[in-house]
Protein backbone atom coordinates (compact mmCIF):
# COMPACT_ATOMS: atom_id res chain seq x y z
CA UNK A 1 0.00 0.00 0.00
CA UNK A 2 0.65 3.61 -0.80
CA UNK A 3 1.07 5.48 2.80
CA UNK A 4 0.38 9.43 2.70
CA UNK A 5 1.99 11.40 5.18
CA UNK A 6 0.38 13.54 4.96
CA UNK A 7 -2.15 15.68 3.79
CA UNK A 8 -4.01 16.97 6.97
CA UNK A 9 -1.02 17.38 8.49
CA UNK A 10 2.82 18.60 8.26
CA UNK A 11 4.54 15.21 9.39
CA UNK A 12 8.29 16.29 8.40
CA UNK A 13 7.80 19.59 9.95
CA UNK A 14 6.66 18.84 13.07
CA UNK A 15 6.30 14.78 14.00
CA UNK A 16 9.32 13.43 12.55
CA UNK A 17 10.25 11.92 15.49
CA UNK A 18 6.91 10.08 15.97
CA UNK A 19 7.45 8.94 12.80
CA UNK A 20 10.48 7.64 13.04
CA UNK A 21 9.11 5.72 16.19
CA UNK A 22 6.53 3.85 14.16
CA UNK A 23 9.22 2.35 11.78
CA UNK A 24 11.06 1.11 14.28
CA UNK A 25 7.76 -0.32 15.66
CA UNK A 26 6.93 -1.49 12.26
CA UNK A 27 3.39 -0.02 12.52
CA UNK A 28 1.72 3.23 12.75
CA UNK A 29 -2.49 3.54 13.93
CA UNK A 30 -5.02 6.28 12.01
CA UNK A 31 -8.35 7.31 13.55
CA UNK A 32 -11.65 7.15 11.04
CA UNK A 33 -12.15 11.27 10.88
CA UNK A 34 -15.94 10.31 10.36
CA UNK A 35 -16.14 8.01 13.10
CA UNK A 36 -13.34 8.79 15.83
CA UNK A 37 -13.48 5.86 17.92
CA UNK A 38 -12.62 3.61 15.40
CA UNK A 39 -8.97 3.02 14.84
CA UNK A 40 -7.19 1.37 12.19
CA UNK A 41 -3.65 -0.42 12.18
CA UNK A 42 -1.69 -0.86 9.13
CA UNK A 43 1.77 -2.86 8.75
CA UNK A 44 4.91 -0.29 8.49
CA UNK A 45 7.36 -3.27 7.56
CA UNK A 46 9.03 -2.12 4.05
CA UNK A 47 7.35 -5.56 2.04
CA UNK A 48 3.82 -4.07 3.22
CA UNK A 49 4.77 -0.59 1.81
CA UNK A 50 4.81 0.28 -1.82
CA UNK A 51 6.33 4.09 -1.08
CA UNK A 52 5.92 7.07 1.36
CA UNK A 53 4.48 10.21 -0.05
CA UNK A 54 5.57 13.06 2.28
CA UNK A 55 3.82 16.71 1.89
CA UNK A 56 5.73 19.71 3.71
CA UNK A 57 6.86 23.16 3.47
CA UNK A 58 9.41 22.47 5.76
CA UNK A 59 10.96 18.99 5.99
CA UNK A 60 14.11 20.68 7.32
CA UNK A 61 13.46 19.05 10.81
CA UNK A 62 13.79 15.56 9.27
CA UNK A 63 16.50 15.50 7.01
CA UNK A 64 18.41 14.11 10.00
CA UNK A 65 15.57 11.04 10.27
CA UNK A 66 15.83 10.31 6.06
CA UNK A 67 18.12 7.35 7.03
CA UNK A 68 15.57 5.63 8.62
CA UNK A 69 14.14 5.17 5.17
CA UNK A 70 17.00 3.12 3.68
CA UNK A 71 14.79 0.19 2.79
CA UNK A 72 11.87 2.36 1.58
CA UNK A 73 10.52 4.35 -1.57
CA UNK A 74 9.50 7.26 -1.08
CA UNK A 75 9.17 10.94 -2.35
CA UNK A 76 8.28 14.47 -0.84
CA UNK A 77 5.85 17.38 -2.39
CA UNK A 78 7.70 20.49 -1.13
CA UNK A 79 5.15 23.69 -1.12
CA UNK A 80 6.86 26.65 -1.40
CA UNK A 81 4.93 29.52 -2.17
CA UNK A 82 5.53 33.13 -2.72
CA UNK A 83 3.55 34.51 0.29
CA UNK A 84 5.06 36.27 3.31
CA UNK A 85 4.53 35.75 6.76
CA UNK A 86 0.89 37.27 6.75
CA UNK A 87 0.18 34.31 4.81
CA UNK A 88 1.96 31.52 6.22
CA UNK A 89 3.02 32.72 9.91
CA UNK A 90 4.97 29.92 10.87
CA UNK A 91 7.31 29.32 8.33
CA UNK A 92 10.72 30.23 7.83
CA UNK A 93 12.02 32.65 5.29
CA UNK A 94 11.99 31.82 1.74
CA UNK A 95 16.35 31.72 1.15
CA UNK A 96 16.12 29.10 4.03
CA UNK A 97 13.20 26.98 2.70
CA UNK A 98 15.20 27.66 -1.19
CA UNK A 99 18.45 26.11 0.55
CA UNK A 100 16.31 23.38 2.45
CA UNK A 101 14.96 22.03 -0.73
CA UNK A 102 18.49 22.02 -2.54
CA UNK A 103 19.72 20.10 0.14
CA UNK A 104 16.97 17.75 0.31
CA UNK A 105 17.22 17.39 -3.67
CA UNK A 106 20.93 16.77 -3.17
CA UNK A 107 20.17 13.85 -0.85
CA UNK A 108 17.62 11.80 -2.49
CA UNK A 109 17.21 12.91 -6.11
CA UNK A 110 15.41 15.67 -8.47
CA UNK A 111 12.52 12.71 -9.16
CA UNK A 112 11.89 12.15 -5.62
CA UNK A 113 11.44 16.08 -4.97
CA UNK A 114 8.14 18.02 -6.32
CA UNK A 115 7.86 21.42 -6.07
CA UNK A 116 4.06 22.57 -5.12
CA UNK A 117 3.41 26.12 -6.05
CA UNK A 118 -0.04 25.80 -4.40
CA UNK A 119 -2.71 27.04 -3.96
CA UNK A 120 -2.10 30.48 -5.95
CA UNK A 121 -3.94 33.06 -4.57
CA UNK A 122 -5.07 36.66 -6.15
CA UNK A 123 -5.91 39.57 -4.69
CA UNK A 124 -5.66 43.57 -5.55
CA UNK A 125 -2.60 43.56 -4.17
CA UNK A 126 -1.31 40.20 -5.58
CA UNK A 127 -2.40 40.04 -8.73
CA UNK A 128 -0.82 38.61 -11.89
CA UNK A 129 2.49 40.03 -12.38
CA UNK A 130 2.94 39.24 -8.35
CA UNK A 131 2.95 35.84 -9.75
CA UNK A 132 4.54 36.08 -12.57
CA UNK A 133 7.64 37.60 -10.86
CA UNK A 134 7.54 35.72 -7.83
CA UNK A 135 6.93 32.10 -9.45
CA UNK A 136 10.14 33.28 -11.80
CA UNK A 137 12.06 33.97 -9.37
CA UNK A 138 11.24 30.58 -7.36
CA UNK A 139 11.29 28.63 -10.92
CA UNK A 140 14.93 30.12 -11.69
CA UNK A 141 16.33 28.75 -7.91
CA UNK A 142 14.63 25.62 -8.04
CA UNK A 143 15.41 24.24 -11.43
CA UNK A 144 18.05 22.66 -10.74
CA UNK A 145 17.03 20.78 -7.91
CA UNK A 146 13.37 19.03 -9.30
CA UNK A 147 11.72 18.30 -12.69
CA UNK A 148 8.01 19.01 -11.62
CA UNK A 149 6.43 21.70 -10.04
CA UNK A 150 2.46 21.30 -9.48
CA UNK A 151 0.00 24.20 -10.19
CA UNK A 152 -3.11 25.09 -8.81
CA UNK A 153 -5.68 28.19 -7.69
CA UNK A 154 -7.02 28.27 -4.03
CA UNK A 155 -10.31 26.50 -3.66
CA UNK A 156 -13.02 28.43 -2.02
CA UNK A 157 -13.44 25.94 0.35
CA UNK A 158 -16.50 26.19 3.38
CA UNK A 159 -14.26 26.58 6.45
CA UNK A 160 -11.84 28.13 4.16
CA UNK A 161 -14.39 31.27 2.37
CA UNK A 162 -14.42 33.28 5.65
CA UNK A 163 -10.36 33.90 5.79
CA UNK A 164 -10.16 33.72 1.63
CA UNK A 165 -13.09 36.60 1.75
CA UNK A 166 -11.07 38.53 4.70
CA UNK A 167 -7.74 38.99 2.81
CA UNK A 168 -9.55 39.68 -0.40
CA UNK A 169 -8.91 36.33 -2.46
CA UNK A 170 -10.93 36.54 -5.68
CA UNK A 171 -13.17 33.57 -6.79
CA UNK A 172 -11.68 33.42 -9.95
CA UNK A 173 -13.85 31.82 -13.34
CA UNK A 174 -12.55 28.96 -14.94
CA UNK A 175 -11.62 30.97 -18.01
CA UNK A 176 -9.41 33.69 -15.34
CA UNK A 177 -7.82 30.27 -14.14
CA UNK A 178 -6.52 29.04 -16.69
CA UNK A 179 -5.05 32.25 -17.96
CA UNK A 180 -3.05 32.33 -14.84
CA UNK A 181 -2.03 29.04 -15.18
CA UNK A 182 -1.26 29.00 -19.05
CA UNK A 183 1.21 32.50 -17.45
CA UNK A 184 2.80 30.23 -14.99
CA UNK A 185 3.38 27.21 -17.54
CA UNK A 186 5.25 29.30 -19.97
CA UNK A 187 7.71 30.28 -16.60
CA UNK A 188 8.40 26.83 -15.92
CA UNK A 189 9.15 25.32 -19.13
CA UNK A 190 11.71 28.22 -19.86
CA UNK A 191 13.15 26.00 -16.59
CA UNK A 192 13.01 23.27 -18.21
CA UNK A 193 10.19 22.16 -15.41
CA UNK A 194 7.17 19.71 -16.54
CA UNK A 195 4.12 21.70 -14.93
CA UNK A 196 0.89 20.13 -13.94
CA UNK A 197 -2.28 20.94 -12.36
CA UNK A 198 -3.76 19.50 -9.01
CA UNK A 199 -7.49 18.95 -8.96
CA UNK A 200 -8.65 21.75 -11.00
CA UNK A 201 -12.25 21.48 -12.22
CA UNK A 202 -11.05 23.86 -15.40
CA UNK A 203 -9.77 21.84 -18.43
CA UNK A 204 -6.16 22.41 -17.90
CA UNK A 205 -5.70 20.17 -20.91
CA UNK A 206 -6.43 22.98 -23.53
CA UNK A 207 -3.60 25.26 -22.65
CA UNK A 208 -0.80 22.20 -22.66
CA UNK A 209 -0.76 20.96 -18.53
CA UNK A 210 -0.97 17.97 -17.62
CA UNK A 211 -3.60 16.94 -14.98
CA UNK A 212 -1.32 15.77 -11.71
CA UNK A 213 -1.24 13.00 -9.81
CA UNK A 214 0.11 14.15 -6.83
CA UNK A 215 0.06 10.28 -5.17
CA UNK A 216 1.84 9.13 -8.44
CA UNK A 217 1.63 5.20 -9.73
CA UNK A 218 3.85 6.19 -12.48
CA UNK A 219 6.20 8.26 -10.38
CA UNK A 220 6.12 5.16 -7.73
CA UNK A 221 7.40 2.81 -10.64
CA UNK A 222 10.43 4.42 -11.24
CA UNK A 223 11.38 4.95 -8.53
CA UNK A 224 10.89 1.25 -7.64
CA UNK A 225 12.42 0.33 -10.12
CA UNK A 226 15.73 2.20 -9.48
CA UNK A 227 15.71 0.72 -6.07
CA UNK A 228 15.18 -2.72 -7.92
CA UNK A 229 11.94 -3.42 -6.43
CA UNK A 230 8.87 -4.87 -8.02
CA UNK A 231 7.29 -2.65 -10.38
CA UNK A 232 4.24 -4.87 -11.91
CA UNK A 233 1.49 -3.95 -9.74
CA UNK A 234 -1.03 -1.25 -11.17
CA UNK A 235 -2.35 1.59 -8.79
CA UNK A 236 -6.13 2.47 -8.88
CA UNK A 237 -7.22 6.20 -8.93
CA UNK A 238 -8.32 6.95 -5.46
CA UNK A 239 -12.36 6.57 -5.28
CA UNK A 240 -12.37 8.79 -1.62
CA UNK A 241 -10.91 11.73 -3.38
CA UNK A 242 -12.45 14.87 -5.39
CA UNK A 243 -13.06 13.26 -9.41
CA UNK A 244 -11.05 16.10 -10.52
CA UNK A 245 -7.75 14.74 -8.26
CA UNK A 246 -5.77 12.36 -10.21
CA UNK A 247 -4.22 10.42 -7.33
CA UNK A 248 -4.19 6.95 -6.90
CA UNK A 249 -5.35 5.15 -4.03
CA UNK A 250 -2.91 5.36 -0.07
CA UNK A 251 -3.64 5.50 3.75
CA UNK A 252 -3.33 8.90 5.25
CA UNK A 253 -1.55 8.21 8.63
CA UNK A 254 -2.26 12.60 9.52
CA UNK A 255 -4.85 14.19 11.74
CA UNK A 256 -6.76 17.39 11.10
CA UNK A 257 -5.73 20.65 13.02
CA UNK A 258 -2.44 19.67 14.08
CA UNK A 259 -0.32 21.93 11.70
CA UNK A 260 1.21 24.82 13.20
CA UNK A 261 2.24 26.77 10.20
CA UNK A 262 -1.27 28.49 10.69
CA UNK A 263 -1.31 29.26 6.88
CA UNK A 264 -4.37 31.69 6.49
CA UNK A 265 -5.52 29.19 3.65
CA UNK A 266 -4.83 26.18 4.95
CA UNK A 267 -7.89 23.55 4.29
CA UNK A 268 -6.67 20.89 7.09
CA UNK A 269 -7.01 23.98 10.00
CA UNK A 270 -10.52 25.06 11.01
CA UNK A 271 -9.56 26.75 14.52
CA UNK A 272 -6.20 27.44 15.88
CA UNK A 273 -8.00 26.74 19.36
CA UNK A 274 -8.94 23.49 18.12
CA UNK A 275 -4.74 23.10 16.78
CA UNK A 276 -3.57 23.91 20.46
CA UNK A 277 -6.17 21.56 21.72
CA UNK A 278 -4.99 18.48 19.47
CA UNK A 279 -1.53 19.16 20.30
CA UNK A 280 -1.62 18.80 23.99
CA UNK A 281 -2.27 15.01 22.96
CA UNK A 282 0.83 14.41 21.18
CA UNK A 283 3.10 11.13 22.44
CA UNK A 284 6.21 10.82 20.59
CA UNK A 285 5.47 7.08 21.31
CA UNK A 286 1.91 6.70 20.75
CA UNK A 287 0.59 4.67 17.92
CA UNK A 288 -1.24 7.39 16.37
CA UNK A 289 -0.49 10.90 15.71
CA UNK A 290 -1.36 13.05 18.23
CA UNK A 291 -4.31 11.26 19.87
CA UNK A 292 -3.95 7.83 22.79
CA UNK A 293 -5.31 4.80 21.67
CA UNK A 294 -7.73 3.74 24.29
CA UNK A 295 -7.20 -0.50 23.49
CA UNK A 296 -10.37 -1.16 25.74
CA UNK A 297 -13.02 0.76 24.21
CA UNK A 298 -11.86 1.73 20.68
CA UNK A 299 -13.06 -0.49 17.96
CA UNK A 300 -9.59 -1.19 16.89
CA UNK A 301 -9.25 -2.93 12.90
CA UNK A 302 -6.61 -4.13 11.22
CA UNK A 303 -6.16 -2.21 7.66
CA UNK A 304 -5.32 -4.31 4.15
CA UNK A 305 -4.51 -2.77 0.91
CA UNK A 306 -8.32 -3.70 -0.28
CA UNK A 307 -10.18 -4.90 3.45
CA UNK A 308 -10.05 -4.63 6.78
CA UNK A 309 -10.88 -6.54 9.72
CA UNK A 310 -12.06 -5.75 13.78
CA UNK A 311 -9.55 -7.25 16.32
CA UNK A 312 -11.51 -8.46 18.88
CA UNK A 313 -10.49 -7.25 22.92
CA UNK A 314 -9.66 -11.00 23.77
CA UNK A 315 -7.08 -11.33 20.74
CA UNK A 316 -5.35 -8.52 22.14
CA UNK A 317 -5.26 -9.04 25.68
CA UNK A 318 -5.51 -12.72 25.70
CA UNK A 319 -1.86 -14.43 26.85
CA UNK A 320 -2.90 -17.63 24.73
CA UNK A 321 -4.21 -16.16 21.42
CA UNK A 322 -1.48 -16.89 19.67
CA UNK A 323 -1.39 -20.51 20.84
CA UNK A 324 -5.17 -21.11 19.56
CA UNK A 325 -5.58 -18.83 15.82
CA UNK A 326 -8.30 -21.16 14.93
CA UNK A 327 -10.51 -19.24 17.51
CA UNK A 328 -8.95 -15.60 15.77
CA UNK A 329 -11.83 -15.25 13.70
CA UNK A 330 -10.21 -12.82 10.63
CA UNK A 331 -7.63 -15.33 9.59
CA UNK A 332 -9.13 -18.71 9.15
CA UNK A 333 -8.51 -18.45 5.32
CA UNK A 334 -4.95 -19.39 4.55
CA UNK A 335 -4.42 -16.58 1.42
CA UNK A 336 -1.25 -14.31 0.97
CA UNK A 337 -2.21 -11.81 3.66
CA UNK A 338 -2.47 -14.56 6.61
CA UNK A 339 1.31 -14.28 7.46
CA UNK A 340 0.80 -10.26 7.71
CA UNK A 341 -2.30 -10.12 9.75
CA UNK A 342 -0.20 -12.27 12.34
CA UNK A 343 2.76 -10.29 12.47
CA UNK A 344 0.74 -7.33 12.94
CA UNK A 345 -1.63 -8.48 15.19
CA UNK A 346 1.27 -9.47 17.41
CA UNK A 347 2.69 -5.88 17.07
CA UNK A 348 -0.99 -4.56 18.34
CA UNK A 349 -1.31 -7.24 21.06
CA UNK A 350 2.27 -5.76 22.25
CA UNK A 351 1.10 -2.64 22.45
CA UNK A 352 -2.19 -3.34 23.69
CA UNK A 353 -0.41 -5.14 26.94
CA UNK A 354 1.95 -2.95 27.32
CA UNK A 355 -0.31 0.02 27.62
CA UNK A 356 -2.41 -2.34 29.96
CA UNK A 357 0.80 -2.40 32.48
CA UNK A 358 1.20 1.04 32.58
Amino acid sequence: MIVSASRRTDIPAFFGDWFVNRIKEGFVMYRNPMRPSQIFAISLAPDDVDAFVFWTKNPAPFIDSIKYLDDYVYYFQFTLNPYDKSFEPGLPEKDVLIETFANLSSMIGKDAVIWRYDPVIITDKMDISYHRENFERLAEKLSAYTKKCVVSYVDFYGKAVPALNKIGAKDLSHDEILEVLYDLSKIAKKYNLEVESCAEEADVSQIGIKKAHCIDGELIKLLRMKKGLETSKEFLKDKNQREACGCVQSIDIGIFNTCRHFCIYCYANHHKGHILNNLKAYDVNSPALCSRVDWENDEVRIRLEKSSFKVEKEDLFSEDSFEKPQELCFWQDQDAEDERKKKLLSKLKKAAMAAKRA
